[in-house]
């Protein structure tokens, strides 16, 4: 019992700390908060899974993480940030209105859910459609498809 408040307590200064760190707007800050975002859906996704017992815990601090990495990351975007970078799609600076009520339509999403935590691994099956509908809309509109 006691790593559970371990992990949980080290997934939370990660979000404070990488709040604070990754404002910068450099590919390395965006790519790192993306990152965090997808880490945290995994964690959802092997408990939706059944690969990982459902942990309150877990689910908990990855949708802490979400919530606060997805309103935080528009700030990537500002006027000083590196509009160079060739991974960011161009569509981002003419539609940034657009492009941050889709990152607060993820925290929002993120921030219902931990308000009415999922209480099992179904629960958390369904809270993960959720997310991932809201990280579509933003990823259709805005990713660079890899080739």
């Amino acid at each position: 019992m006691k790593w559970k408040a371990i992990v949980a307590a080290t997934a939370l200064a990660g979000i404070a700390l990488g709040s604070v760190v990754a404002a910068d707007g450099t590919h390395d800050s965006r790519i790192g908060m993306m990152k965090k975002i997808g880490g945290a859906t995994g964690a959802l996704g092997a408990i939706a899974k059944g690969d990982k017992p459902y942990d309150a815990d877990i689910v908990k601090a990855s949708l802490s993480t979400i919530a606060e990495t997805a309103k935080a990351f528009p700030d990537q975007f500002n006027p000083q940030s590196d509009k160079t970078d060739a991974e960011v799609n161009p569509k981002i600076w003419d539609n940034l209105d657009d492009f941050k009520a889709k990152a607060a339509k993820l925290s929002t999403d993120a921030e219902t859910a931990l308000a009415q935590l999922p209480a099992d691994q179904a629960g958390v099956g369904g809270t993960l459609k959720t997310l991932g509908g809201s990280c579509g809309a933003c990823h259709q509109a805005y990713r660079i498809k890899k080739d």
